[in-house]
């Protein structure tokens, strides 16, 4: 979810015509369209705003992608590799207590949202309110990213079984889901009342219910 750290980096590629590669053009399409998405949605988007923003002609759209769909789909998966691999690096810090890592990463989420003045949210969470909209396929693939997501979480709940912070019967994977359900309405709150408190305030109601 888009409320920390920035979205990746382009990465450098060899100038086509146009100023950029295949790979790269197809990368620029896909990174403006998660700006965008993190903050309107998919309704809200256009195509046509994607490209012109980007200044890559019309035209070429369908070169790179079949559909509105398809693209759709390409964001998504570029954004939940992003945001695996920040939770990773969150959840998986040896360095802190399991749930101490938790909180820093939603302390990273408070100070991201911030940063960008509450604008921005969740991609997967903003396609989810939209869910009566989405093709199955999109449908399908929000639940499956959401399901990553906990199973990287259920792990670092287990760790904390090891070390004592949480009770031997805890149901990681059950904590986990009730997380995630929670989390995503938590930012939704926050970019609405444009304040932290509910995120911080989901985080200390979760620490409640877990330990």
């Amino acid at each position: 979810m888009q409320t920390n750290d920035s979205l990746p980096r382009r990465p450098r590629g060899r100038p086509a015509l146009h100023g950029q590669s295949y790979a790269d053009t197809r990368d620029l399409l896909i990174r403006r369209g998660m700006e965008l998405l993190t903050e309107r949605g998919i309704s809200a988007t256009s195509i046509d705003e994607v490209l012109r923003s980007t200044q890559i002609p019309k035209g070429s759209f369908y070169h790179y992608f079949a559909s509105k769909s398809e693209f759709t789909l390409a964001v998504m998966d570029a954004y939940h590799r992003y945001f695996c691999a920040k939770l990773t690096r969150y959840l998986g810090d040896g360095s802190q207590p399991p749930l101490t890592r938790l909180a820093t990463f939603v302390d990273s989420a408070c100070r991201g949202m911030e940063r960008f003045d509450f604008k921005r949210g969740c991609l997967i969470g903003n396609l989810g309110q939209e869910v009566v909209q989405l093709e199955p396929a999109l449908r399908l693939r929000l639940e499956q990213i959401l399901c990553a997501w906990e199973a990287l979480l259920a792990q670092s709940l287990k760790d904390a079984m090891t070390t004592g912070d949480l009770a031997a019967e805890t149901d990681c994977a059950a904590l986990a889901h009730v997380f995630w359900i929670g989390w995503e309405g938590a930012v939704l709150r926050a970019r609405l009342v444009r304040s932290t408190e509910p995120m911080i305030s989901f985080l200390q109601f979760f620490m409640k219910i877990a330990t």
